[in-house]
């Protein structure tokens, strides 16, 4: 499917969206004062090692430490060993305890594989990997490798190009390529240059590490702009515009320099609208906010997105255009699957997702339904993976998550309700600060009470329930005052012994 990309920049943030049909399909947002971290190597500490946990906490010189699971240690493979074959011996042979790897005050090169998330500090790994345009290194190993998704039929011939291009430690050459998927087709001239250029920067990398002190930077993954043509352009890119002229430039030499393909389908806009309004895509972001999803038919979603896992409930709503009842469930679980598949790459969820279909009697309707949800996934750039329906009728698949969803992104949890998404009733309220006057009076003997709260809170003492609290003043045997503070959340309230 043809695939647009539209770039909105401004100093303070590149918004970037993946435009295929028409419609929106992805969402990037990268904050100048809140760049991911992802491909980072940083020089680090170890502050902390946790035998109970299999971790070590890690200074990398952020606010909150990171830290390193004893699966993300590397070890070098042994001599003649694939990365593969070194991968399945680890699994069969006992782990190495993290304690008997790391010690509290070393050094240690590490590359962080996912951005804090929430409360979560960043996770690290000691494997190195620089990404190139057509390749990604791994200066640690020795391993020469190709993309699955290449076809297994072209694998081997590329394998063998790439290996002799890359040559062995004796010839000077040696260390460990995968071949990217973009990488498919490219010249011999190209892959030599794409080597060229990584060996230069792990040998930046490694001089940094040297004359640097514990906690520093030693390379930083490429913004967002670069990484759109890196990552992002394929054979479907028709158009790549852009609305800064400045950056146009600056993309357009990165570009040359290392992704030639990519150049002539940039675009430099010149429109009087915004750009995002070409495809309305603020409106967009906006309904990718909410919880609710409207489906043409007249279905619709609930997506809930929590700590653990997000949910995604498939309503019929007013949706009864089908030949019977069958009918109106599998259509609008049709509709359901190519939205729910959408939803995750415009969101950018992660993790653990279950999507709750219409429950459906035929088991064809069930395979047809299963076959287009996992169609649509297939064309999503982040690994997935989806089972099969369970015996309550959930489909569970997963994610992999390796940065913020757009709401993490974007909102924050609200002050009234700390997430919760509600807050206790006036009357609720009412009822606890009574319980805590009493309390309180059988603790102290002030001449006064007072009750700092809500306006609304504060109405309903002074009607429905002025009643009970006259009760409870009379039985203390104090008076009990009543202030209303409009900044006070409904739950909020303050009790004053005056």
């Amino acid at each position: 499917m043809q695939q647009d990309i539209l770039i909105n920049w401004s100093p303070q943030e590149t918004r970037v969206a993946v435009v295929e049909g028409g419609a929106v399909q992805e969402l990037h947002v990268e904050r100048t004062l809140e760049r991911g971290l992802v491909g980072n190597v940083y020089l680090g500490k170890v502050v902390r090692v946790l035998p109970g946990m299999q971790s070590a906490f890690i200074d990398i010189g952020l606010e909150r430490a990171a830290f390193l699971h004893v699966a993300d240690v590397w070890h070098r493979p042994a001599e003649g060993e694939s990365l593969s074959e070194a991968r399945q011996a680890r699994q069969s042979q006992p782990q190495v305890p993290i304690e008997r790897q790391v010690f509290e005050g070393q050094p240690l090169m590490v590359q962080v594989i996912k951005d804090p998330l929430g409360s979560k500090g960043a996770r690290l790994s000691t494997q190195i990997s620089v990404a190139g345009r057509l390749l990604v290194f791994l200066p640690q190993d020795d391993h020469v490798g190709v993309s699955q998704k290449i076809p297994q039929a072209e694998r081997d011939a590329l394998r063998s190009r790439l290996q002799g291009l890359v040559g062995t430690k004796e010839t000077g050459g040696g260390g460990g390529f995968i071949l990217r998927t973009n990488g498919e087709d490219s010249s011999d001239a190209e892959l030599a240059e794409d080597i060229a250029y990584l060996r230069k920067t792990w040998a930046r990398i490694k001089d940094a590490s040297v004359r640097l002190p514990a906690g520093s930077l030693l390379h930083q993954d490429l913004n967002l702009l670069q990484r759109v043509l890196r990552d992002l352009v394929g054979e479907d890119t028709a158009t790549i515009r852009i609305d800064s002229k400045e950056q146009f430039a600056m993309l357009g030499a990165f570009g040359r320099e290392f992704m030639p393909a990519a150049v002539p389908k940039l675009q430099l806009y010149k429109g009087e609208r915004p750009i995002f309004d070409l495809f309305a895509i603020d409106e967009e972001i906006a309904r990718a906010l909410g919880r609710r999803v409207d489906l043409k038919s007249g279905g619709y979603l609930i997506v809930d997105q929590t700590e653990a896992l997000t949910t995604i409930d498939v309503n019929t709503g007013g949706f009864v255009g089908a030949r019977n009842f069958d009918d109106t469930i599998f259509k609008t679980n049709l509709e359901a699957a190519q939205a729910i598949a959408r939803q995750l790459r415009l969101r950018n969820l992660g993790g653990i997702i279950i999507a709750d279909f219409i429950d459906m009697v035929r088991e064809d309707h069930q395979q047809a339904v299963l076959g287009e949800f996992r169609k649509q996934l297939a064309r999503d750039r982040v690994k997935t993976m989806a089972g099969s329906f369970s015996q309550l009728g959930l489909v569970e698949m997963t994610r992999k998550r390796t940065r913020e969803s757009l709401a993490h992104m974007l909102c924050e949890p609200c002050e009234a309700c700390q997430g919760k998404g509600t807050v206790k009733t006036a009357r609720s309220v009412t009822y606890d600060i009574l319980r805590e006057i009493l309390r309180e009076a059988r603790q102290f003997n002030p001449r006064e009470f007072r009750v700092v709260a809500s306006p609304r809170v504060v109405e309903l003492f002074l009607d429905e329930e002025s009643q009970h609290l006259a009760g409870l003043s009379d039985f203390i045997g104090k008076p009990i005052s009543l202030q209303a503070e409009s900044a006070m959340g409904q739950e909020q309230y303050d009790i004053l012994l005056l």
